[in-house]
C-alpha cells in the first residue's frame, strides 16, 4: 500500500550557495528552531592557521586552484569546504621576520644580512638589544621549515585548504598546506597543468 503525504517543512532543502571570491557579502537565513545560518555569497578573506608555527592570520584569498569535486568549481572560483586556495603570504612573512629575524623572501644564508640594506630597516636592526638578538638566535637554531613551504614564500602566495563551510557559516577559514598534504596537492596541480 503506497502511503502518500504532502511535502513537509522539515524535509525542505535550499539551493546551493556556490560562494565566490569577492567583496564580503553574507546573508542571514532563519532555520528550523529559530537558528541562523550565514550564507557567504562572496568572501575575500579568512583566518588561516599555519600549523607547524602555531600562527593564525587573517589573509586575503587570491585564487581557487584545486577542488576534488569538480574542475568547474575551480574555473568559476567557487569556495567550498576543502577547496585548495592560494592565499597572500605577506602577514606570515611579517610575523616570521619579527619572531625569528629572518626574511623568508630572501633565500639562503644572506637573508639576515640583506634585511639591513634599506636605511629604515638598518635603524630597526640597530635598535635590537643584545638580549633580543640572542633570543632570536636561539629561536632560529631550533627552527626547522619545510623546504616546499619555504619555496612558496618566494612567490608571495601559499597553498591552503578551506576547513569551514562558507555557505553555512559565512566564513572562509582554513589552514596552510604542509608536509605530505602539500606534496599530494602539488602533484595534483602538476598533473592538471600537463593535461
Amino acid at each position: 500500500r503506497n502511503i502518500h503525504q504532502k511535502k513537509r517543512k522539515f524535509e525542505m532543502g535550499r539551493p546551493a550557495v556556490l560562494c565566490k571570491i569577492g567583496a564580503k557579502r553574507v546573508r542571514a537565513v532563519r532555520c528550523r528552531g529559530g537558528n541562523m545560518k550565514y550564507r557567504g555569497l562572496r568572501i575575500d578573506a579568512g583566518n588561516f592557521a599555519w600549523g607547524s608555527e602555531n600562527c593564525t592570520k587573517k589573509v586575503r584569498i587570491l585564487d581557487v586552484v584545486y577542488n576534488a569535486t569538480s574542475n568547474e568549481l575551480v574555473r568559476t572560483k567557487t569556495l567550498t569546504k576543502n577547496s585548495i586556495v592560494q592565499i597572500d603570504a605577506q602577514p606570515y612573512l611579517q610575523w616570521y621576520l619579527k619572531k625569528y629575524g629572518v626574511d623568508l623572501r630572501k633565500k639562503g644564508k644572506g637573508a639576515k644580512k640583506e634585511a639591513g640594506k634599506d636605511g629604515k630597516e638598518e635603524e630597526e636592526v640597530e635598535k635590537k638589544s643584545r638580549h633580543v638578538i640572542f633570543k632570536l638566535k636561539a629561536r632560529e637554531a631550533k627552527q626547522k621549515m619545510d623546504p616546499a613551504v619555504e619555496d612558496q614564500f618566494q612567490s608571495g602566495r601559499l597553498l591552503a585548504s578551506v576547513a569551514s563551510r562558507p555557505g553555512q557559516s559565512g566564513r572562509c577559514d582554513g589552514y596552510v598546506l604542509e608536509g605530505e598534504e602539500l606534496t599530494f596537492y602539488k602533484k595534483k596541480l602538476e598533473k592538471k597543468k600537463k593535461a
